[in-house]
């Protein structure tokens, strides 16, 4: 049997639910309704679940719903040559692990900017989220600055928040997920 989540969009789809079970169904959200739908998702207990190199998709850049630039950016995050492929991670223990990103350039594969997770509360809401420290020894300063969290939407899928570093917390960039029930290949 296949779990869905749905979140309830009161807004430009008439309050509808609406079903959530992979990549596709995310990338057809706004961010508003993303953001709905991160806040609704329940807290994670640990991170060993978080195992493997899921497919990742870029989802909405923040301020452009509704636009051309949104529409161009979420069909270029949806093709094969997209070069963000997602992320893969490993468990050290129940409470804390490893990642980093996978990058494709034309036929060439690269494994960049590591993180560790660990279980923190939110950015976005002060509720428990796995947040993918990227201040490790060997990253860049401007990478360190990224700030990315994540939650379970569905089972296997999860959802976040990409947000650079400030002096009072964070801004938000614009939302991804990756989902582990969608191997990369």
């Amino acid at each position: 049997m296949t779990t869905t989540t749905s979140v309830m969009d009161t807004g430009e789809r008439g309050g509808s639910a609406v079903l959530v079970r992979n990549l596709d169904d995310l990338a057809k959200l706004s961010s508003a309704e993303l953001e709905r739908l991160y806040r609704g998702a329940p807290a994670p207990v640990g991170v060993e679940r978080l195992v493997g190199t899921p497919k990742g998709r870029m989802l909405a850049v923040r301020g452009t719903d509704g636009t051309r630039l949104f529409s161009a950016l979420a069909f270029l995050a949806s093709r094969r040559r997209f070069p963000w492929d997602g992320k893969s991670f490993g468990a050290l223990s129940p409470s804390e692990g490893t990642g980093i990103n996978r990058v494709k350039l034309l036929p060439l594969r690269f494994d960049w900017f590591p993180f560790r997770t660990r279980i923190e509360p939110s950015a976005v809401d002060g509720r428990p989220c796995v947040y993918l420290d990227y201040e490790q020894p060997g990253n860049p300063f401007f990478i360190a600055r990224i700030r990315d969290e994540i939650r379970e939407v569905a089972p296997d899928l999860w959802l976040g928040p990409a947000m650079a570093k400030t002096k009072n917390g964070a801004v938000h960039v614009l939302w991804f997920a990756v989902d582990f029930g969608q191997p990369s290949s």
